[in-house]
């Protein structure tokens, strides 16, 4: 049974969450302070944190900072800042995903179950599968349906680097930053391109993609179930 551990100030989110968590088969501890929350963590080691960002004694985003430095926790902010610069700046800082308050309990399970998908291994011999999707990144090949599919070089790193973050949302940013280099953080435009260029190649339909899927104004992600 995956543990998740609630930091949120409001009772009452806390009790609906434990209500919603426990009904869906998980064990739920919660926090009502950053400073609580840290400490559970080290106590408890849970398998998921879902942060509330307004807490009384620190602001989330520098929790998932602190977390960050120690541990790959996955994160889920759930937060009634809903600027699509708070959402940016959360995940920049490592969080895996964002669901703005108020939210709907079905939205919310599903993204639970996405960052409790095992992650994609960074080192060789990992293979990513999305839907009819197969991604090698040892061998770096790429493949649907059976039928092997040529990528560019670069075409491809960016491919991977989505690969090793599946269900999670990578700002334009980090993506830039880690395929092109510090120089590059702003070149969305480029960034664009190339998801297009994928997206051509990959999709059934590339002005409906279900594969790499966007969330407008922050990034793109990889989606381990095209059909969700």
């Amino acid at each position: 049974m995956s543990r998740i551990l609630v930091v949120d100030d409001e009772p009452q989110i806390r009790k609906f969450l434990r209500i919603s968590l426990a009904a869906n088969g998980y064990e739920v501890a919660e926090a009502d302070c950053a400073a609580a929350g840290l400490a559970a963590i080290r106590e408890r080691e849970p398998d998921l944190l879902i942060l509330d960002l307004g807490l009384p004694d620190l602001d989330g985003q520098e929790v998932i900072s602190e977390v960050r430095e120690t541990s790959d926790l996955p994160i889920i902010v759930l937060s009634v800042r809903a600027q699509e610069l708070d959402k940016v700046e959360a995940l920049d800082r490592g969080a895996n995903d964002y669901v703005a308050k108020p939210f709907g309990v079905a939205e919310l399970m599903a993204r639970v179950r996405a960052v409790l998908r095992p992650r994609a291994a960074k080192d060789g011999g990992q293979v990513v599968e999305s839907g009819p999707l197969r991604i090698d990144l040892d061998r770096l090949v790429v493949s649907k349906a059976g039928s092997e599919i040529h990528l560019s070089r670069k075409e491809w790193d960016l491919l991977a680097f989505l690969a090793r973050h599946p269900d999670h949302v990578l700002t334009h940013r980090h993506i830039l930053k880690e395929v092109w280099g510090p120089a590059h953080v702003e070149d969305t435009a480029y960034l664009r391109v190339y998801v297009n260029q994928l997206r051509q190649k990959l999709e059934d339909d590339p002005a409906r993609p279900r594969l790499i899927v966007t969330d407008p104004g922050v990034g793109y992600r990889l989606r381990l179930d095209p059909l969700a």
